[in-house]
């Protein structure tokens, strides 16, 4: 995987979190891995004098990494989750009763003493505004959220700060993904938004070029597919609606579209294609 044209970024394993903007705090935790790149980002977000913050992400149950976040944070008012997997969410429940306060997500199997966030909700907090966005794709319960004043989004793991998402069959959708990456680079024609703050890796502080990059890699990666399948003798139109539940397909088309990729990172490559399958499969029957 490659980085936008332009796009300078920390090499691997030089990324520690930080300051960012004037509301925004990595904590950056100790799960690096070929899926979470350098770690999970857990952000902290405060208005510039407050006492009160909001905490994204908590990230493993490791008590060094809360203890730390706990430090920066101080008085937290909600642990909110990106979406449900595992190294975002392992630690909210814990961290929100460490903390005396609930956790919200879109999805109430996230929430605990604490009401889902809903699309276009916004987040005040001694002066702090966050604006919540659906933007599913990567699962179907992500969301970014737009912190207006530093022109800044959190984006979970629908923007990474190196390489592009997995979008795994069947939580994955590249309608939605596709939908929402438009729904980003609006706001930013806008001028309401400048830097992507990932979930996984460094900030990136070009919105519209990595916004731009990650539409033309999926659709490059679409193209391979569709060749991969013409190659392997069949026709998208011919493709059964099922497809992505196909025993065989998916991992023949990823030894070939893959091939220069590591074979430790075909497994999920091959939930990725599943996906790819279906949204041209699907396309192709309109």
């Amino acid at each position: 995987m490659s980085a936008p044209a332009g796009q300078q970024v920390p090499p691997f394993g030089e990324w520690h979190g930080g300051a960012h903007g004037q509301r925004g705090r990595c904590v950056l935790a100790p799960n690096p891995g070929p899926m979470t790149l350098d770690g999970t980002n857990t952000w902290v977000l405060r208005e510039p004098g407050a006492r009160r913050s909001f905490v994204v992400d908590p990230g493993p149950l490791d008590d060094a990494h809360l203890d730390a976040v706990a430090e920066v944070a101080g008085e937290v008012e909600a642990v909110l989750v990106t979406h449900h997997h595992l190294d975002h969410t392992e630690a909210a429940r814990s961290f929100a009763e460490r903390m005396g306060c609930g956790v919200r997500g879109l999805d109430a199997a996230q929430c605990w003493r604490a009401d889902p966030i809903v699309d276009g909700e916004r987040l005040l907090l001694d002066g702090l505004d966050v604006e919540v966005l659906t933007t599913p794709g990567h699962t179907l319960d992500s969301v970014s959220l737009l912190v207006g004043e530093d022109r800044s989004l959190l984006t979970g793991d629908l923007v990474l700060g190196r390489g592009t998402t997995v979008i795994a069959h069947p939580d994955g959708d590249l309608s939605h993904y596709f939908t929402s990456l438009e729904r980003l680079r609006a706001l930013v024609g806008e001028g309401r938004a400048e830097s992507l703050w990932p979930a996984h890796g460094p900030v990136l502080a070009d919105a519209a070029g990595v916004l731009d990059f990650y539409v033309v890699h999926r659709r490059q990666r679409l193209a391979q597919v569709e060749d991969a399948v013409a190659r392997l003798g069949l026709r998208l139109d011919a493709l059964p609606p099922d497809v992505a539940e196909d025993p065989d397909l998916p991992r023949q088309v990823v030894e070939v579209v893959y091939a220069d990729v590591d074979t430790s990172l075909w497994p999920a490559a091959e939930l990725s294609v599943r996906s790819q399958l279906a949204y041209l499969a699907r396309r192709a029957r309109l």
